[in-house]
């Protein structure tokens, strides 16, 4: 069974450094509180790992 990641923004862009405005935008997300579901990979882990004091990550199966 696949897994997936629900990833949900929870802190504010406002401040922060353009490519990790760059990483959150690349991982759909728009607005504080918006959720998107991602597939689990090497590159999505990478992107969320890289952003994890702004978002909260739930394994969810698919």
């Amino acid at each position: 069974m696949a897994k997936k990641l629900e990833i949900t923004l929870t802190r504010s862009l406002i401040g922060r450094p353009g490519d990790q405005r760059q990483t959150v935008e690349a991982l759909g997300l728009r607005k504080v509180n918006h959720s998107v579901v991602q597939e689990d990979n090497s590159a999505i882990r990478g992107m969320v790992n890289k952003v994890s004091h702004l978002v909260k990550v739930n394994e969810i199966d698919a």
